[in-house]
């Protein structure tokens, strides 16, 4: 073989070695990225189930400490009805007939007001901005309070994340009566900076903000891949902001 073959197979051997060197790099750096994104399901897997059990703790403390007691207490009520009447006391069992009456119905509300948070019908049937907007005006004739509300942009949203991000919504209304009386509050889904979508819940209330309230929230920002953060200035009102990544999944 010449002196010129001999070169060319060397040649040819070195760059078989580097295009095989590259490869293996990247296969490497393909598994690599492959167990990060595998991780990182995971790891929001992980908080779904940690949001999903501290979600369904307070329904049951919400049940228990509500509903539960207050029909405990009718029970009692309706006993001393009984009682009135078997002895003949007619104008104290009326009185007390009408006391049950009023926590009866009291009860009502509180179960309808806590199905309509978990899963309102109208967010499933008309849509997210019919769902927000049902929302907001509860909670203003309920805490005497104006909400204005721009999210029709979530109308391109999954199902899914409509109802998380419904949920997060709720969340930052009830976090700003607490921290109230707030005159006003804004919420507003619009386009971020990286192409996502970015929901924004300002409000005047000038009370102590709660990081409990504010970690909550974060938490099912996380679980949906978003970005949470909070503006609180001195002079008071509390801006919550959560950004998701462009093409949010199912």
């Amino acid at each position: 073989m010449t002196t010129v073959g001999v070169v060319a197979l060397a040649a040819l051997a070195l760059v078989s070695a580097a295009i095989s060197a590259y490869l293996t790099l990247r296969q490497r750096r393909l598994l690599h990225e492959a167990a990060d994104r595998e991780a990182e399901r995971e790891r929001l897997a992980d908080q779904l189930i940690t949001a999903e059990q501290d979600e369904r703790r307070r329904l049951a403390l919400f049940l228990h400490d509500g509903p539960v007691q207050s029909l405990s207490g009718i029970a009692l009520l309706l006993d001393g009805v009984d009682h009135a009447v078997a002895t003949g006391q007619t104008e104290q069992a009326q009185q007390v007939l009408r006391s049950a009456l009023d926590r009866h119905r009291q009860t009502i509300r509180e179960l309808r007001d806590l199905s309509f948070n978990l899963e309102p019908v109208v967010l499933r049937d008309q849509g997210f901005s019919t769902a927000v907007r049902a929302l907001a005006e509860q909670f203003g004739l309920s805490h005497h309070v104006q909400i204005d509300v721009d999210v029709a942009r979530a109308e391109q949203l999954g199902e899914r994340t409509q109802a998380a991000l419904y949920q997060i919504i709720r969340e930052a209304l009830n976090g700003a009566i607490r921290r109230g009386p707030p005159t006003r509050i804004a919420v507003l889904v619009e386009p971020s900076s990286d192409g996502g979508l970015e929901t924004v819940v300002s409000d005047d209330a000038p009370g102590e903000r709660r990081r409990a309230t504010f970690d909550a929230l974060a938490e099912r920002a996380r679980t949906l891949n978003g970005r949470f953060s909070v503006d609180a200035p001195d002079e008071g009102g509390t801006t919550v902001r959560v950004v998701l990544p462009p093409y949010v999944s199912e």
